[in-house]
């Protein structure tokens, strides 16, 4: 159990550090037409990060069904942790590419990176204890451990996904507030 948790703490520690950029790198201050780029750049890459997530989704809820049924084989679980693999890396780079963002993006899309990193490292920590334990032990698909990686792993995915799609709901009801106000020419609302 001590050593998990070291590894837990290892990944989460090592997506912390490669979003976080540069520690000697001290953005300068953005200027309006840049902030503007910089935010409709991160809009683009949480909506690539929604669509990743269907696939992700779908891999995720298959193993959260194996959690609690004997008949599927360690081969099926280990073709569902590869695809979700695939997809929580797809999701961590541009997880990586909106961190560098960061400095940059509205309000709501820094809480949105937030939110969507700390979903992100426990699916791409989970995956990988789990990924780890399969390989070694091929016969015991029923371990209580291995078994909770796979709960956290369908549990988290969806939590991508549904901050995700609030996030963007938020984004177009925010534009669709815009485009109301100036077409009734209402001003300082």
């Amino acid at each position: 159990m001590r050593l998990t948790s070291k590894r837990m703490s290892m990944t989460l520690a090592a997506i912390v550090l490669l979003g976080a950029g540069s520690v000697f790198a001290s953005p300068s201050a953005p200027s309006p037409d840049s902030s503007a780029h910089f935010s409709g750049r991160a809009s683009t890459l949480l909506a690539e990060i929604q669509k990743e997530t269907a696939g992700l989704r779908f891999h995720a809820d298959t193993l959260g069904t194996f959690a609690w049924n004997p008949q599927y084989s360690w081969q099926s679980h280990a073709t569902h942790l590869d695809r979700v693999k695939s997809h929580i890396n797809a999701v961590g780079s541009h997880i990586v590419e909106l961190q560098q963002l960061r400095y940059a993006v509205l309000p709501w899309q820094k809480q949105a990176i937030t939110d969507v990193t700390a979903h992100a490292a426990q699916v791409a920590a989970s995956t990988q204890e789990a990924i780890i334990h399969l390989r070694e032990n091929q016969n015991r698909l029923f371990v209580s451990e291995y078994r909770d990686h796979l709960t956290t792993i369908a549990d988290r995915s969806g939590n991508i996904k549904q901050t995700v799609d609030k996030f963007l709901d938020y984004e177009e009801a925010q534009q669709r507030f815009d485009r109301l106000k100036d077409e009734l020419e209402i001003k300082g609302a």
